[in-house]
């Protein structure tokens, strides 16, 4: 198993896989995810072993209270598992384990389906690491993405991680021209060695969807695994209803393109999902042209790039990569 396999990966929203089967995909293989009977997600790579058609132009079937995920070519049939349970053309004939899917395992959280590439469904010990975990954040979650970006996921966490060019790419909403100036800041390991900044101050002209004017926002960053981080944001002094937080979820789907998604956790129970999609929409779309001019797409590592002091979490998290084993969207 590659280093980057041994991490867990979003790859949808909870909420896209419904009844059908749902075409995915990560570090450039096709996936196909479905719902057995009881909800339970499950995730194939997206081909079925007989004569390689797409498991995701197939149908879910119900069979004795029991749903199987059907093939559209020749009707070959697999549960959750992967195991083929039958084939219409033998009918008395029992598939062995060579008939089997290959089955990914899948779990749920923070309102996305997260997969890790290899190894048996059953077998979620072949995942090293633990899901990216946001820790205490504000109980109300509202999903935004996906987007699709065309550049490296190690190109994307370290935008989200700059806070040099709010003021520029972001003007009137994150930053301003008048206050460009990054202040010292300190970077610090958490217990696995990913890079965060437990305290960073900075204006901003509208800080939040709720916002009407600007404020001096405290930022707590953290990065969460090599292709996720956070974004805690305090503005004012009152902790229980003006805190958010945002995080930073990123599928590889290739070494030059991506898949993004977000989830602002907030305390704010009043302002509708859509406004609040809004406001982060707004704030993507504008880094994502920028982001996709950057060469070379794929993030270096060493050399090749110019560094400064306002860079100091860009490049922790650049050292991050190299320590993990990262290498996938790299040069």
């Amino acid at each position: 198993m590659n280093d980057e396999h041994r991490w867990w990966y979003p790859v949808a929203t909870a909420a896209d896989l419904g009844a059908g089967p749902l075409p995915a995909a990560l570090f450039g293989e096709d996936l196909v995810l479905w719902r057995d009977e009881a909800g339970t997600p499950h995730a194939f790579t997206d081909r079925c072993p007989h004569r390689g058609t797409r498991l995701s132009l197939g149908a879910v079937r119900v069979v004795d209270g029991r749903a199987q995920l059907e093939c559209p070519y020749h009707g070959w049939r697999f549960d959750g598992g992967g195991r083929c349970l039958r084939i219409p053309a033998l009918p008395d004939f029992t598939p062995a384990t060579g008939h089997a899917a290959r089955a990914h395992p899948l779990r749920e959280a923070h309102g996305l389906l997260w997969v890790v590439l290899g190894g048996d469904a059953n077998l979620e010990t072949v995942a090293t690491a633990c899901l990216p975990d946001p820790g205490p954040v504000p109980g109300r979650a509202v999903v935004c993405g996906h987007y699709d970006v065309g550049t490296s996921a190690p190109r994307v966490v370290e935008n989200f991680l700059d806070t040099s060019h709010f003021a520029f790419v972001h003007e009137g909403w994150l930053g301003d021209r008048d206050h460009t100036e990054v202040p010292i800041y300190d970077v610090v390991p958490d217990a696995n060695g990913a890079p965060g900044v437990p305290h960073y101050r900075a204006w901003q002209p509208q800080a939040s969807a709720q916002s009407a004017g600007g404020a001096w926002v405290d930022y707590r960053y953290q990065v969460l695994s090599p292709c996720s981080a956070l974004l805690v944001k305090q503005a004012g002094d009152d902790a229980q209803t003006t805190q958010e937080a945002y995080a930073l979820w990123v599928a590889p789907l290739e070494p030059e393109r991506s898949r993004v998604w977000f989830t602002l956790f907030t305390c704010d129970t009043a302002t509708p999902d859509e406004t609040l999609r809004a406001f982060q929409h707004g704030i993507f779309t504008q880094d994502q042209p920028v982001l996709e001019s950057q060469r070379p797409r794929r993030l270096p590592l060493s050399g090749s790039e110019a560094h400064c002091a306002a860079d100091r979490l860009s490049t922790a998290y650049r050292r991050y990569l190299q320590a993990q084993g990262h290498t996938y969207g790299t040069c």
